[in-house]
């Protein structure tokens, strides 16, 4: 796993030992995406400009009653998958709508070994209120890997 980052921008990869079309339906399915993820997206579907919204498993989470707005900004087959979301939304008295969300976008790239190496990167922390910046940088920085073993270990079964 490579690990780059700065203060607006979180870059995590991983090599998966999956096909291509097998990563992709983990990612783009919402479904199979909130299975890895830990969020409820049962009966939705992943569509651009469209929002998905679900609540996230708490023993995933460690919050109870979280929601997560998910809008689909680009997909593009079996290379590319973006969207946008209000990250570390946990306070559940703040109302994160008025806030800039980040961007988080997926792409996949062919590896040795018939394997696929999926790269995540989240921008646009610098547009985020100054007094949840640090922590919502943090925790996803934190969680980027995590989940990237999530879809790993999901899309290699």
């Amino acid at each position: 796993m490579t690990i780059l980052s700065d203060t607006n921008r979180i870059e995590r990869n991983i090599l998966i030992k999956a096909s291509r079309e097998r990563v992709w339906r983990a990612l783009t399915t919402a479904g199979e995406f909130g299975t890895w993820f830990g969020i409820n997206l049962t009966g939705q579907a992943f569509v651009p400009g469209q929002t998905v919204r679900g609540v996230m498993d708490p023993e995933k989470c460690g919050h109870e009653n979280v929601w997560m707005d998910i809008t689909v900004d680009r997909i593009e087959p079996q290379d590319l998958f973006s969207y946008r979301w209000h990250p570390f939304p946990v306070n559940t008295s703040i109302d994160y709508s008025a806030e800039q969300p980040t961007l988080v976008t997926f792409t996949l790239e062919d590896a040795p070994d018939n394997s696929i190496l999926l790269t995540v990167v989240e921008t646009g922390f610098d547009k985020l209120p100054a007094h949840r910046r640090q922590e919502a940088f943090l925790m996803h920085t934190e969680g980027w890997p995590m989940q990237l073993n999530n879809v790993s270990a999901y899309a290699s079964r």
